[in-house]
């Protein structure tokens, strides 16, 4: 089965991408065969910045999305977002990808359950 996850949020602020990777992290978990993929939108392309520094005691994104990835999950950041960001490969977390709204679309159609934070 596939499932989409698409977080619009930044990574610090609210708490949906926090709770959207934390769901993501679960369903890898505990759901062998899932082909499960986050795309981050907008001000969550925020999200696969390399290097996030965070206090003592709070949660880390960056460290969420490789978590993501180690488990066989897929993360891809729309393009478009990234650069009126100022994002490009060399500050992303290795292993995420930048993608498109075409690819968005495609995941979209082909997923069985779609999620959006």
């Amino acid at each position: 089965m596939k499932i989409l996850i698409i977080i619009n949020d930044g990574p610090y602020g609210t708490e949906k991408a926090y709770n959207a990777l934390r769901l993501a992290n679960q369903i890898l978990r505990d759901h062998k065969g899932i082909e499960l993929t986050v795309f981050l939108m907008a001000d969550a392309a925020g999200c696969a910045l390399e290097n996030q520094k965070t206090p003592d005691g709070y949660y880390n994104i960056g460290r969420f999305i490789k978590s993501v990835i180690r488990k066989g999950g897929s993360v891809k950041i729309c393009t478009a977002c990234a650069e009126a960001r100022g994002l490009d490969n060399a500050t992303l977390i290795e292993g995420t990808t930048l993608s498109t709204m075409a690819e968005l679309a495609t995941l979209t159609v082909d997923s069985r359950k779609v999620i959006t934070f």
